[in-house]
């Protein structure tokens, strides 16, 4: 992979829905060179897939979210693969990440509601016997995911500057 592919993924991950025109504008690349190197990057396994950002506040539906962080026991001859696996099937967890630090797990998880959350990792998650400990951290409001800024700022508003 070289650079201009770089270019192309950070391009895509910020947006995958531009005029195939803009991405190769961005790129530096012709449209033909784009949709070549896009399908070699699918077809390798380097794209994944594409998905929607969604403000779900304005589409009416309330979502709550929350960081769950787990120690865990990992399985002999397997380590922590079986039940990343097990957990990653649960549609409530939206990421799951094998961390460092003082906890193993970091899973993003969402409901309708906190409660939703709670009910979830207490009865789905803390029960499981390779789980020692959670932590669940609420998140409040989310200001950028997946690269992209998720709030509206007026054309040349600039930010307050603190030391």
């Amino acid at each position: 992979m070289d650079a201009k592919d770089w270019l192309l993924l950070r391009i895509l991950e910020e947006d995958s829905a531009q005029e195939l025109r803009e991405v190769a504008d961005l790129a530096g690349l012709s449209e033909a060179e784009v949709e070549d190197r896009v399908r070699t990057m699918e077809d390798e396994g380097i794209i994944r897939g594409y998905c929607a950002s969604i403000d779900w506040e304005k589409a009416g539906e309330g979502v709550a979210a929350a960081t769950v962080n787990l120690k865990v026991n990992p399985e002999r001859d397997v380590g922590y693969d079986r039940i990343a696996a097990r957990i990653a099937r649960f549609p409530q967890v939206s990421s799951l990440r094998l961390i460092s630090g003082e906890y193993d797990f970091e899973l993003r998880v969402t409901g309708r509601n906190i409660q939703e959350i709670t009910r979830f990792v207490s009865e789905q998650i803390a029960p499981m016997e390779q789980i020692r400990e959670t932590a669940t951290i609420l998140v409040m409001k989310t200001y950028k995911e997946s690269g992209r800024i998720l709030y509206d700022r007026k054309e040349g508003e600039r930010l307050p500057f603190s030391f």
